[in-house]
């Protein structure tokens, strides 16, 4: 049976697969609007049918988790995705991370390590 490390890794993996594809979908839907026609652009978008495919996956196997490991431990490793997510931004989007942020997903890393360490 796999541990919690590689399911964290996989759950957080399918959630930031989720969020990199609702934005690509909604970056080719244009400006929101509470419209007939935004919403029929939204479900004929491929990237926003991916987007709610991760988003399903990613919640069933959250509920695994949950099942299965102590929610002390399962709960901060969520905190995965905020990694993948600014790499996702940054090998993406091209966006420009400042180092404070840098320091603070340094800082999510350590406590990821901290709570997945025995004893």
């Amino acid at each position: 049976m796999w541990g919690l490390l590689p399911l964290a890794l996989l759950q957080s993996a399918l959630l930031t697969l989720g969020q990199v594809t609702l934005k690509i979908s909604l970056q080719q839907m244009g400006t929101f609007s509470w419209t007939w026609r935004f919403f029929a652009g939204a479900f004929t978008n491929l990237w926003f049918a991916v987007c709610g495919i991760c988003f399903g996956a990613s919640s069933l196997l959250w509920m695994y988790i949950v099942r299965h490991y102590p929610l002390s431990m399962a709960y901060p490793m969520i905190s995965l995705s905020y990694v993948m997510g600014m790499l996702a931004a940054v090998l993406i989007f091209h966006e420009h991370v400042p180092i404070v942020r840098w320091i603070g997903l340094a800082l999510i890393m350590t406590g990821v390590v901290l709570i997945v360490q025995k004893g």
